[in-house]
């Protein structure tokens, strides 16, 4: 009998209080990635944000697994891709980034699916030598893509182009979607590798696969209307089938 693939999903660390009741931080993660995998066939287990030495190495941590999801959270440190902070930006954890470029260099190198969502995808974009675009909210000429993009809550619907043949396109079975949004930043340059595959109506990229293995970046909210939306939930069927 064939195994469940086990899948591992990057969590994040709540500070002391943020649990109501708890006077000790905590490790979280919206259901709606845990979830959607479940539907897909796949065992999820939510790794903790953790700093890597010689002795708890990425590859280490990373072996049982068959698949890596990079949930969305926090903004990337702007000093990973050459860059000072802009004000506007909130949510940095320099252990998370670590751990998790980390695990992008370990999955590349077995060859392990990546499945990256809104931060997963800008993180993927700096681990592979791209850039961001430290805050694009409220400029002109582009779509409200949500409120700040912080935290599980709030953020907006909005279509998204697919490109036909892709592995996104593929996945989702459709080259047109509607994508819940819920971030500030954004790619600007994108890594040299990857290949974009999706965006918005106002040219952002809201997509990028890489040519080998199975490597795909969105930048919305999939797990949000998985449960709802067919479209959404076949991407993560993919990819636990690609696991």
């Amino acid at each position: 009998m064939n195994r469940q693939p086990l899948v591992a999903v990057t969590g994040h660390h709540l500070p002391a209080g943020r649990v109501q009741g708890w006077s000790v931080g905590a490790l979280a993660l919206p259901r709606g990635y845990t979830d959607a995998l479940c539907r897909a066939g796949a065992n999820a287990v939510l790794l903790p944000p953790v700093a890597l030495d010689t002795e708890h190495t990425a590859a280490g941590v990373l072996a049982p697994f068959d698949g890596l999801v990079l949930s969305g959270g926090g903004d990337v440190d702007p000093r990973r891709y050459g860059e000072e902070p802009q004000p506007e930006l909130a949510g940095v954890d320099s252990v998370l980034d670590e751990f998790e470029l980390g695990l992008v260099d370990a999955a590349l190198d077995r060859g392990v699916p990546i499945l990256a969502i809104c931060r997963g995808q800008q993180l993927l974009n700096v681990a592979l030598g791209g850039t961001l675009d430290q805050h694009i909210a409220g400029r002109p000429g582009l779509l409200v893509h949500g409120d700040e993009g912080h935290g599980p809550g709030g953020g907006v619907p909005h279509d998204v182009r697919i490109e036909e043949g892709s592995k996104l396109a593929i996945a989702l079975g459709t080259t047109r979607c509607s994508g819940w949004s819920h971030h500030h930043q954004a790619v600007k340059d994108l890594a040299p590798k990857a290949i974009a595959t999706a965006w918005s109506g106002d040219g952002l990229v809201e997509g990028f696969e890489l040519p080998d293995g199975w490597v795909v970046a969105v930048q919305w909210h999939p797990e949000v209307t998985a449960a709802s939306d067919p479209v959404q939930q076949r991407l993560f069927d993919a990819f636990v089938a690609a696991c």
